[in-house]
């Protein structure tokens, strides 16, 4: 993983941990696991190899017409609603930056995220 691939990788998985994004871990074990990262895992989530840590994201492919919809209705809206906009594309855990084609995310698979939307 090149440094430019880890620090891109680093800054949308800070923005994503308030959303309680799913993340495939490899971390002091041969196995790897998956579970939520939340802002209360900050402490681990530096001492882990970023690496280590890939994110189940959504294509954006995935949206549903409903999420696309208002998707475009923020889209519209002023520059001021910008951050409104990156907000909504973190919360709804899709991979707007492209990092699954890239390898640096996995698809999630259907329904992951459903509970949390």
């Amino acid at each position: 993983m090149t440094q430019e691939d880890k620090e891109l990788l680093l800054k949308d998985l800070c923005a994503r941990l308030p959303y309680k994004v799913i993340v495939h871990i490899i971390y002091n074990t041969k196995e790897p696991c998956y579970g939520e990262l939340t802002l209360k895992d900050i402490q681990w989530f530096i001492d882990c190899k970023i690496q280590d840590i890939k994110p189940y994201l959504r294509p954006l492919s995935s949206m549903t017409e409903e999420e696309r919809k208002e998707y475009e209705r923020f889209s519209r809206c002023s520059i001021g609603f910008a951050p409104i906009l990156m907000d909504w594309l973190y919360s709804h855990h899709l991979d707007w930056r492209g990092l699954i084609p890239i390898g640096l995310a996995i698809e999630a698979p259907k329904g992951m995220y459903e509970i949390q939307n």
